[in-house]
């Protein structure tokens, strides 16, 4: 099947204006046919990084691929928890699954790759604390340090509470996150009781 070069330059300028990652349904929104996109991938131009997920084959190989995967396919996901504070560096952890966050009305993600651990959240605290961050040219949502302290306290029975204590110690002698801060998302998160006895230990009571 003959696809004309002008197409494949086309195609390839796009996959650079994108940082070299897109969506098969975003190549083909934008005006890429799809017989052009398959021809790139059965010449090696372009690569699947994860089903639907393509990646230039001139690009930088991605430093976080399993992050960048799941802000395009599942993007009204929230990266927290243990891969928030690996994000924020406020943990030893290494997590072996991408933690998420999403509406509790929203669908179960399948994806093949990477693993996944969903946690389900209010349509008030996901949407408070946000802090995108660009991974690899692509968007990813992932909540700030201190909403992350006060969700590692309010999920305490299912990462550690060392865990969550850890990471309220590291966040406020490191600066990362403020007194006033982990409060206001601490009641949000209805853990205020809790995590107060701790803030205090750490000296800024």
């Amino acid at each position: 099947m003959y696809i004309s070069q002008s197409k494949i330059e086309e195609a390839v300028k796009l996959f650079q204006e994108h940082d070299g990652v897109m969506r098969t349904s975003e190549v083909l929104d934008a005006g890429v046919h799809r017989r052009t996109l398959y021809h790139m991938r059965d010449e090696g131009m372009v690569t699947a990084i994860q089903r639907g997920v393509y990646q230039l084959a001139e690009s930088e190989p991605l430093s976080k691929p399993d992050l960048v995967i799941v802000a395009k396919k599942i993007p009204e996901a929230r990266i927290c928890l243990i891969s928030a504070l690996s994000i924020h560096e406020m943990t030893d952890e290494i997590p072996h699954k991408v933690h998420i966050a999403l509406p509790r009305s929203s669908w179960q993600p399948e994806l093949d790759y990477p693993p996944l651990k969903v946690y389900r959240f209010s349509e008030e605290t996901i949407n408070s604390g946000v802090e995108p961050q660009t991974i690899d040219g692509v968007e990813v949502k992932v909540f700030n340090p201190a909403k992350t302290i006060a969700d590692c306290f309010k999920f305490r029975n299912q990462i550690g509470l060392d865990v969550a204590i850890e990471a309220l110690k590291r966040g406020v002698k490191e600066g990362k996150a403020t007194y006033g801060d982990i409060m206001k998302y601490a009641k949000l998160c209805k853990v205020e009781r809790v995590i107060k006895p701790y803030l205090e230990t750490v000296g800024h009571g």
